[in-house]
């Protein structure tokens, strides 16, 4: 089975939506784009590196379509979101000229996917497609990028559809900028207790 891995930049209050620049999305009047830009640094880019080895990707199709445009023309900053498999999940799409792309309609093709042999898979950006992994239990790994940041509106991780679960921090960075790497596995049920007891 492979791990299907969701790596996000977000804000101390939660936001997920457009980190990487003013145009990225700026869908319900969001004006901050580009929020996590002045915060990069030799640390966090190390990371990124890091994260940014060869995988597979699940996308939702708004995410796909910002980026279908644009890492063709960029391959040289990630050769490898090009050369992975890209599998979007969608109800309109069916084709697309970037290769190495297949359309899915369903969680149950994802659930397929995530038993199936093969690379792990990274889930980036693509908020609405998160929830629906959150909701069906299907998240094995997070990998968060907390920008000390409050942005008040925007497109968040968390809804109230997640199916609870506890997680175990395996690894965490914070950069000379601030930012908190902080990578979670799935670890079980959420256990509850009395505090002080």
């Amino acid at each position: 089975m492979r791990k299907l891995i969701v790596s996000e930049f977000i804000s101390l209050d939660g936001v997920m939506q457009a980190p990487g620049g003013p145009l990225e999305d700026t869908s319900g009047d969001f004006t901050l784009g580009g929020w996590s830009a002045p915060f990069q640094d030799e640390v966090s880019a190390s990371i990124m590196r890091k994260q940014m080895q060869a995988a597979d990707y699940l996308l939702g199709r708004l995410t796909f379509e910002i980026w279908e445009p644009y890492w063709p023309r960029h391959q040289e900053f990630w050769p490898e979101i090009t050369s992975g498999m890209k599998y979007v999940l969608s109800s309109t799409r069916t084709d697309s000229p970037w290769s190495n792309t297949t359309f899915l309609r369903t969680v149950d093709e994802i659930k397929a996917l995530r038993s199936s042999e093969g690379r792990d898979i990274q889930v980036w950006g693509s908020s609405q497609l998160v929830h629906l992994l959150l909701e069906h239990g299907l998240v094995d790994e997070m990998w968060l990028k907390i920008t000390p940041v409050v942005l008040g509106k925007g497109k968040r991780l968390f809804d109230h559809s997640a199916v609870p679960a506890s997680f175990e921090l395996f690894e965490h960075t914070i950069s000379p900028s601030g930012v908190i790497f902080a990578n979670y596995l799935r670890s079980g049920e959420v256990i509850c207790g009395t505090a002080g007891e």
